[in-house]
């Protein structure tokens, strides 16, 4: 009998450490309900897809999971194959905040940032 060895799969997107800690910080004062923070990539904009970051309350089994130190990650199942290869990142200035995506499979942005098209 010959054994299967399965070999884990990388992440759909990559968190930085920064990101991670933005995902920690909205897990601790998370509503009620919440089991983690999720991502998809909803039609909007004038490029058509957007980044888009909301608790979630209800695990679905077609997403993926990332599992941080500071709470589950979830990547909408219908938005992986536009994110796959992408950094998600958490940056802070004087006048701004937010997630920042590196998305490889983007083939072009609108002129203000919030949406993208592959």
């Amino acid at each position: 009998m010959t054994e299967t060895k399965t070999r884990a799969r990388p992440a759909a997107v990559i968190l930085t450490p920064s990101a991670e800690q933005r995902i920690a910080d909205l897990m601790a004062t998370a509503p009620d309900g919440a089991i983690g923070v999720k991502l998809s990539t909803p039609r909007r904009g004038c490029s058509g897809l957007a980044y888009s970051v909301d608790y979630v309350t209800e695990a679905d089994s077609l997403d993926e999971r990332i599992e941080t130190p500071g709470g589950t990650f979830f990547i909408d199942g219908a938005s992986v194959l536009y994110l796959v290869g992408s950094t998600m990142d958490w940056k802070e200035d004087d006048f701004t905040a937010g997630f920042t995506f590196e998305n490889p499979n983007a083939k072009g942005t609108c002129g203000c940032g919030e949406s993208f098209t592959v």
